[in-house]
C-alpha cells in the first residue's frame, strides 16, 4: 500500500481536471503566494516517505531580491558559526544519537527477530516489581502519588447557538477552568463504581461494555472494570447502528455504560435489538425521557451506581481480582466484512504495551501535563493515558471540537482547551497535524510581504540545523512561539499514531512547534505496541526500532517479491511477538489461528500483514500492505473489495477498482465506464466528443461521480468509504493489459502503476 510507485500515463488531460466534492481537508490553496518544494518531488515520493527527508527538498521557497538574500544569507552563515562553538563544546549532537544503532537482530540469520538494544537479554513485561495487573498498577500509582491531580475536566459556563450565514445553527460553548480529580479521589469513585455494579449483578469475568465519549468518567468506569475483574467492552463512540448491535449482542453484555447524548441519539433506537441488556448507565446524567424503553432496562446514573456502591459495604471488597492473563478489554476494531472484531487484550498484554512506550518517553513524571481528546476504544489513546497514569502526569480532556480557541465550539474571543491546559503532551492522528499544517500556511500566505519571508527564512533556517543535529532558540523564541502557542505553547512531544504521517508534515511539527515527533507503528491485535521513534531521531519515513517489550522479525512474502535476504535491506511481511501480543479474536477461532501463533518456545506472535524492512540502525519503515483493508488517515479502515462489489454492478460502469491510501483521508477510483451508458448520459447532459474525449471530460466525471455516490448511498456504504474522486478509463482492462488476471480479477500493484500520475493529480502532491 505504501510502495513506491512508477509513473502512470496522463491520457493527454490537463493538470487539475478532476474536482473535489470537499475542499474541507484539502492541502493550502495552490494559487498560494507560498510554493512547496516538497510539492516538486517525482512520482511515488510520497508513497516512499524517506525519499523527501532531505530538507532541500522540503523548503518554502522565498521571494527576496538575489542581492539582499545574499546578505541574509551571509548574516545567518555569520551567526551560526558563532553559536556552533558553544554548542558544540556544551551540547551533545542531536545527530550524533540519531546516527546511534538502536535495534539489532538477535542472530546471524535473515529471518532473525530485532530486538532494541535495550532489551537484546530478555524483553520488558513489566512498569514496577509486582505490578502485573491494571489494578496493581493503579494501586501502585495511587499510593505513591496520593494527593497529586490525575483527572480534570472544564466546566461548562454557557451554551448558545450562533446562527451561520447559510442558515445553520452551531452550538458554541464557554469554558471555564479544569477542575481536578486526585489519584485518591479516582480511585475512591472508581471502587465505589465497581462496588455499586457488583451490586447490580454485574460478575467477575462477565463482559460489560462502554460505549461513550472520551471522558474523565470513561477512564474512572474503566478502573472499576479492572479492580472488579470485569471485562470492558469498548465501542467507538462514531459506529453505526449495526455495528453496535453486533458488539453488543457479540459479547452478550447486560449492562452498558454511556453518556446522555450518546442514549439519545443512538442508543435509543437499538436497545431493543439488544435483548440483554438490563442496565444503562449514564455518566452525566439522566436523559430527559426514557419511558420508550423495553421494558426490563433500567437507566441509571453513574453518581447513583456510585453511592449504591458506597453504601452497600465500605469494607465490601471485589469478589475476584484479575490475574494477569485475565481479560482486561475486548476491543472493538474495523474488519474486512465490515462489521468489528472484538480483540481480547489481557492485563499482562496491556501492561506490557505500556512498559515499551514509556520507555520511549524520557523523564516523563508529575511534571508533565497530557491532553486526552482522541477516542478512548482507540488502543492509542488508551495506552498513552496509562502510560501517564501510572507516572503521575496529569490528564486533561478536551475533545477535537473544543482542542484550540479556533475550534468549532469554543465561542469566539473564548479559550481552547490547549491555551487553558498548556499540554507537555499530546497523542494526535496524521489528518490532524494535518490541518494544522494547512491553517498555518494558509495564514502565512495571508501575510505580508516581509513577514512572509521572514517566516519563510526561518523555516528553511531551522531545517538545515535541525538535519544537523542543532537547535534554534532564538527563531523558536520570536519566530515560532505565535504558531506553538496554537498547542499550548508547551508541547514536548507529539506522539503520533494511527496512520503513516508524511514527512512534510512531520517535519513541519519539528520546525514550527518546537517538539519532537514520536511516530510509531502499532495494531489493536499488539496492545498498540510495536515500534516508536526515538525523541532525539529527526529521521522522517520511519516509525523508529522495536520497543523494549516486543520484538519484530520478517517474513518472506514470495508473491510480493519481498525477501529477508533483499539487500541493501532486509524486507518482508512484519511479524510482531512479545508479551504484548493479544489473545486473539472473540468468538472468532479461525481469524485468530490466521493471524496469530505460537513459536517453539511459547512466544505469541502477531502475523501483522504489513510489509516492512529495516534500516542498519534497527529503524522500521512500512513500505507496502498485503491486504486490501486500507486504514484512512483519520483511522477508518476501508475495505476496497467491499466498495467496489457495492458499485461495479451498476449499468453504467463495466469495471472499477478503489484505491486509498493513509496519508489521505479519502478514496479514489478508476473506472471502466459502459460506452453505451455514458454516451446516453452524455447526450442527455448536451456533452459532445469521441470516446477518449468524453472519458477525459471534468463533466463526466463528476456526472459519473455523482451516479456513483447516489448508489453507494443507496448500498448503505459509510461516507469515508464513498469515492470523492474518479478516473474514468477509455480502455478496457483485459488480461492482454496486463491490469486484470485470467480470471479478470484486479490487479492492483499493477493498476496502481498504470494510474500513479491520475493518483498523483486526484490527491495533490504533498
Amino acid at each position: 500500500m505504501w510502495e513506491v510507485g512508477q509513473p502512470g500515463r496522463d491520457h493527454g488531460r490537463a493538470p487539475g481536471c478532476v474536482q473535489p466534492i470537499s475542499l474541507s481537508r484539502d492541502r493550502p490553496d495552490p494559487n498560494s503566494k507560498l510554493t512547496y518544494w516538497s510539492e516538486r518531488l517525482p512520482p511515488g515520493a510520497l508513497m516512499n516517505n524517506h525519499v523527501s527527508s532531505k530538507p532541500s527538498t522540503m523548503k518554502l521557497k522565498q521571494t527576496i531580491h538575489p542581492i539582499l538574500l545574499c546578505l541574509i544569507h551571509f548574516i545567518i552563515s555569520l551567526y551560526t558559526i558563532l553559536t556552533y562553538i558553544p554548542y558544540y563544546f556544551l551540547s551533545e549532537s542531536r545527530q550524533e544519537k540519531s546516527n546511534q544503532i538502536k535495534a539489532k537482530p538477535v542472530n546471524s540469520k535473515p529471518d532473525s527477530a530485532y530486538r532494541s538494544v535495550n532489551s537484546v537479554n530478555g524483553l520488558a513485561s513489566v512498569l514496577y516489581p509486582g505490578c502485573d495487573t491494571l489494578d496493581k498498577v493503579f494501586m501502585y500509582a495511587k499510593n505513591k502519588f496520593k494527593d497529586k491531580r490525575l483527572l480534570g475536566t472544564r466546566e461548562v459556563l454557557n451554551e448558545e447557538d450562533e446562527i451561520q450565514p447559510n442558515g445553520k445553527i452551531f452550538k458554541k460553548v464557554i469554558l471555564g477552568h479544569y477542575h481536578w480529580l486526585s489519584y485518591e479521589d479516582v480511585y475512591v469513585r472508581a471502587l465505589n463504581f465497581g462496588n455499586g455494579l457488583q451490586v447490580l449483578g454485574q460478575k467477575p469475568k462477565t463482559n460489560i461494555a462502554i460505549f461513550c465519549e472520551t471522558r474523565a468518567e470513561w477512564m474512572i468506569a474503566a478502573q472499576a472494570c479492572f479492580m472488579y475483574n470485569f471485562q470492558l467492552v469498548t465501542l467507538y463512540a462514531t459506529l453505526g447502528g449495526p455495528a453496535i448491535v453486533h458488539g453488543l449482542n457479540e459479547t452478550e453484555v447486560t449492562n452498558i455504560i454511556t453518556s446522555k447524548e450518546l442514549l439519545q441519539t443512538k442508543l435509543k433506537d437499538i436497545v431493543s435489538l439488544a435483548p440483554r441488556l438490563r442496565h444503562i448507565i449514564t455518566v452525566d446524567g439522566k436523559p430527559p425521557t426514557w419511558s420508550e424503553f423495553p421494558k426490563g432496562v433500567i437507566v441509571h446514573t453513574m453518581a447513583a451506581v456510585q453511592a449504591l456502591g458506597a453504601k452497600a459495604s465500605t469494607e465490601n471488597k471485589p469478589q475476584s481480582t484479575p490475574a494477569p492473563s485475565d481479560i482486561a478489554v475486548i476491543m472493538y476494531t474495523s474488519g474486512s466484512t465490515g462489521l468489528p472484531k472484538g480483540v481480547m487484550i489481557s492485563h499482562s498484554n496491556i501492561i506490557a504495551g505500556i512498559t515499551g512506550m514509556a520507555e520511549r518517553i524520557p523523564r516523563l513524571g508529575e511534571e508533565d501535563v497530557y491532553i486526552g481528546y482522541l477516542p478512548l476504544a482507540h488502543v492509542l489513546e488508551l495506552s498513552a493515558e496509562l502510560v501517564c497514569l501510572s507516572h503521575g502526569c496529569r490528564i486533561g480532556y478536551s475533545s477535537p471540537q473544543t482542542l484550540a480557541d479556533q475550534s468549532s465550539k469554543i465561542k469566539k474571543g473564548s479559550k481552547g482547551d490547549t491555551t487553558m491546559l498548556k499540554p507537555t503532551l499530546m497523542a494526535a492522528v496524521p489528518e490532524i497535524m494535518d490541518r494544522i499544517y494547512k491553517n498555518v500556511m494558509n495564514k502565512v500566505n495571508e501575510m505580508s510581504s516581509f513577514q512572509r519571508n521572514l517566516f519563510i527564512l526561518a523555516y528553511n533556517y531551522k531545517m538545515e540545523q535541525i538535519s544537523k543535529g542543532r537547535s534554534t532558540p532564538l527563531c523558536d523564541r520570536f519566530i515560532f512561539q505565535k504558531v506553538r502557542s496554537l498547542l499550548g505553547g508547551n508541547i514536548q512531544l507529539l506522539l503520533c499514531g494511527g496512520a503513516p504521517l508524511s514527512a512534510t508534515t512531520q517535519r513541519f511539527m519539528n520546525i514550527c512547534f518546537c517538539c519532537s515527533v514520536g511516530q510509531g507503528y502499532g495494531l489493536t491485535e499488539s496492545a498498540g505496541a510495536g515500534t516508536i521513534t526515538e525523541v532525539w531521531d529527526y529521521n522522517t519515513g520511519r516509525v523508529g526500532a522495536p520497543l523494549v517489550c516486543c520484538e519484530i522479525k520478517l517474513k518472506n512474502w514470495e508473491e510480493g517479491g519481498y525477501f529477508n535476504t533483499d539487500k541493501p535491506h532486509p524486507r518482508g511481511e512484519i511479524l510482531i511477538g512479545g508479551q504484548n501480543v493479544t489473545m486473539g479474536y472473540y468468538k472468532n477461532e479461525a481469524k485468530t489461528k490466521a493471524d496469530f501463533f505460537e513459536d517453539e518456545n511459547g512466544q505469541r506472535w502477531l502475523c501483522t500483514g504489513d510489509i516492512g524492512e529495516f534500516d542498519p540502525d534497527g529503524c522500521l519503515k512500512i513500505i507496502d500492505r498485503k491486504k486490501d483493508l486500507v486504514k484512512l488517515q483519520a483511522g477508518e479502515y476501508v475495505s476496497l473489495g467491499k466498495v467496489e462489489a457495492a458499485l461495479k454492478n451498476l449499468p453504467l460502469i463495466d469495471n472499477i477498482c478503489a484505491y486509498a491510501n493513509s496519508y489521505h483521508s479519502y478514496v479514489i477510483g478508476f473506472v471502466v465506464p459502459n460506452q453505451k451508458e455514458l454516451t446516453e448520459l452524455a447526450r442527455k447532459k448536451g456533452l459532445k466528443g469521441t470516446w477518449e474525449e468524453l472519458c477525459n471530460s471534468c463533466e463526466m466525471e463528476n456526472e459519473v461521480l455523482r451516479v456513483l455516490s447516489e448508489a453507494a448511498i443507496s448500498a448503505s456504504l459509510e461516507k469515508f468509504e464513498i469515492p470523492m474522486k474518479i478516473r474514468l478509463s477509455p480502455e478496457p482492462w483485459t488480461p492482454e493489459t496486463g491490469l486484470v488476471t485470467d480470471a479478470f480479477k484486479l490487479k492492483r500493484k499493477e493498476l496502481k502503476t498504470h494510474y500513479q500520475a491520475d493518483i498523483e493529480r486526484m490527491y495533490g502532491r504533498k
